[in-house]
């Protein structure tokens, strides 16, 4: 008859086995993921520059009218904020926070802006939200001034 800690050393090899194919798997998995969160972001920021050759007309020309991206959906591209571009060119969520920190005057964290928006203030939603105010932040609409708070850059809340 087997002893009990011979069964148990048996079984403990058995799961730290189970454990060490669980944990390959995991970092391909974490690797295949990175990599596609790496090319989302490099075809975003593909995408929100001008095409090779074409220039981006002079902001404030005398008589021109704001530069403009027609029907922003949701999904679009967040575009790289320059003088001229207007509040409805960012897809109806951003636009939202934006407006939300505009309307506020002050500095706002995520959880914040999460419950200003009328969302629950979970970890999933709140998530959300920092990846687009994180998003936003590195395009230019908005300010990161401390890690984690957000407020918006004088002229990009759409006043004008």
């Amino acid at each position: 008859m087997p002893s009990v800690m011979g069964l148990l050393e048996e079984r403990e090899r058995a799961a730290r086995q189970r454990v060490e194919v669980l944990q390959a798997e995991l970092q391909e998995a974490e690797a295949a993921w990175e990599r596609f969160v790496i090319a989302r972001q490099t075809v975003a920021e593909v995408l929100a520059e001008p095409a090779a050759g074409e220039e981006v007309p002079p902001a404030g020309a005398a008589g021109e009218r704001p530069a403009r991206v027609v029907g922003a959906v949701p999904g679009s591209v967040v575009p790289v904020w320059r003088e001229g571009l207007a509040l409805d060119s960012l897809a109806p969520d951003y636009q939202r926070l934006v407006e939300v920190l505009a309307g506020s005057g002050e500095e706002m964290d995520c959880r914040q802006l999460a419950a200003a928006l009328g969302l629950e203030v979970v970890a999933a939603k709140v998530e959300g939200v920092r990846s687009k105010v994180k998003r936003l932040a590195a395009r230019g609409w908005l300010a990161e001034e401390r890690p984690g708070i957000f407020s918006v850059l004088a002229g990009r809340a759409g006043d004008s």
